[in-house]
């Protein structure tokens, strides 16, 4: 089933968002550290965002930069997989990410992504905005998504 699909199932309550996140969490084990939670899913745009709670946490007390690097790179990709042509696909190409302020609360992340030419190689930067609970920047990334075109052989259904 298309990442689309199951948001558009599922998204309709707390426990389908909370439900889809899992699965997004499944399919890339590595983001189940940070318990994202997604609320927007749409093409061009998604909002995830994740608790503060110890597991998260550095010495200090905040939450940890790697793992609200993690909460930039989940909407980045899953904004990415619903955003480009079914024809095209993706994968990580870098990141640029800068820690404005520290994190003490819980965090809402926010991605766009911008429209591309159906069929051409490229790279897509998608921009990702981390903020606290009183809607302070705390992180903001690059995130470069290398997109192509898919092999015919390889063409989603």
């Amino acid at each position: 089933m298309k990442a689309l699909d199951a948001w558009n199932k599922l998204s309709g309550s707390a426990f389908g968002r909370w439900l889809f996140s899992r699965i997004v969490c499944f399919r890339a084990p590595y983001f189940a550290t940070i318990s994202p939670v997604f609320d927007v899913l749409e093409p061009g745009r998604a909002i995830a965002r994740m608790r503060k709670r110890r597991k998260v946490q550095n010495h200090i007390g905040t939450v940890h930069a790697i793992a609200m690097a993690n909460l930039c790179e989940i909407v980045a990709g899953t904004l990415t997989e619903v955003s480009i042509p079914t024809s095209m696909r993706w994968i990580p190409r870098g990141m640029q990410i800068n820690y404005v302020a520290k994190a003490t609360t819980h965090l809402r992340a926010e991605g766009v992504f911008p429209e591309i030419a159906e069929g051409e190689a490229q790279d897509v930067v998608v921009p990702v905005s981390v903020m606290d609970a009183d809607d302070n920047v705390v992180v903001a990334a690059d995130i470069t998504m290398y997109v192509s075109p898919r092999s015919a052989t390889r063409a989603r259904s």
